[in-house]
């Protein structure tokens, strides 16, 4: 029998860090990588980020892997392994997913693959401003082989403390490190020892996120910007994606409330906008955007 790539699931709640540790893994790891990454809108993003040498990068869009794409699912990591033949897989899934569907398939019915662990990225700040977990979120953290507490530099030793015992609480059996910018040793990460798997009684996935994206190919005035991301309707909890403005163009990222931008090499604007029953606001979004172009 042809010995089975192992595969890594990366989950997660929007923005904690899941395509940081992805980059940080591919300029740190030596083997040849296969990365599956879903993603939530209509702009692929991330798959823009994550680049490297000796590493095959695949897209499922238009849905969630864990419920929606499983058939495309499969069909890609068929796909992969017939025309790649990676040493190793690591599927990113959305935000929003709820992962224990995704693991089930995996361990069921997926004979060329083996699950090595899931990877929970947690997001330390968040769960200190808002401490009342989501039923996904939960779902993510309860699924994990590890869990990466990131963005520890936010927080006070105290509230770090107290998110490690939050993540220890909901999921015992995981190894917890805490990390700024997923900076963890790789060796870490791979190797991991799956635990038991609860079979869910049944899957609910939540439809209640939506997404708007912009495009453009004008420049965008950087202080008026600026003031858009600062008077963000607060149904926007995540927003990600690339910016044009007049001297420079940056990778833009927007997790409820803090943003940041770095210098990125890309063309055009290219934004996504995440958030509960968003669509409601899309015009005003959009306008809103359009206002900031020169």
């Amino acid at each position: 029998m042809p010995e089975r790539t192992p595969l890594t699931v990366i989950t997660g709640p929007l923005g904690s860090g899941k395509t940081t540790l992805l980059r940080h893994i591919v300029a740190t790891v030596p083997r040849r990588l296969a990365i599956l990454m879903n993603e939530f809108g209509e702009i692929a993003i991330d798959s823009q980020i994550v680049t490297g040498q000796n590493i095959q990068i695949a897209e499922l869009g238009g849905g969630c892997v864990c419920c929606a794409l499983l058939g495309e699912f499969e069909a890609a990591v068929q796909e992969i392994l017939a025309t790649v033949a990676p040493e190793w897989m690591v599927v990113e899934t959305t935000g929003v997913a709820e992962p224990d569907a995704l693991v089930l398939e995996i361990e069921d019915n997926m004979s060329a693959v083996r699950l090595d662990g899931v990877v929970t990225v947690a997001d330390a700040d968040a769960m200190v401003r808002f401490p009342q977990l989501g039923h996904t979120t939960r779902l993510q953290i309860e699924a994990a082989d590890l869990l990466v507490l990131n963005k520890a530099d936010l927080v006070s030793a105290a509230e770090l403390e107290a998110a490690r015992t939050t993540l220890a609480r909901l999921q015992p059996a995981a190894l917890i490190l805490p990390t700024c910018r997923c900076q963890v040793d790789p060796d870490l990460l791979f190797g991991l020892t799956p635990g038991h798997r609860v079979r869910p009684q049944h899957h609910v996935h939540q439809p209640e996120f939506e997404s708007v994206s912009y495009t453009t190919t004008a420049r965008l005035d950087r202080s008026r910007f600026a003031a858009f991301v600062a008077g963000l309707h607060p149904t926007v909890y995540r927003a990600k994606g690339f910016v044009r403005f007049l001297t420079e163009t940056c990778l833009f990222s927007f997790v409820a409330g803090r943003w940041e931008v770095e210098p990125f090499p890309v063309d055009d604007t290219a934004l996504v906008f995440i958030g509960q029953h968003l669509t409601r606001h899309r015009a005003a979004l959009l306008a809103a955007l359009t206002a900031c172009e020169q």
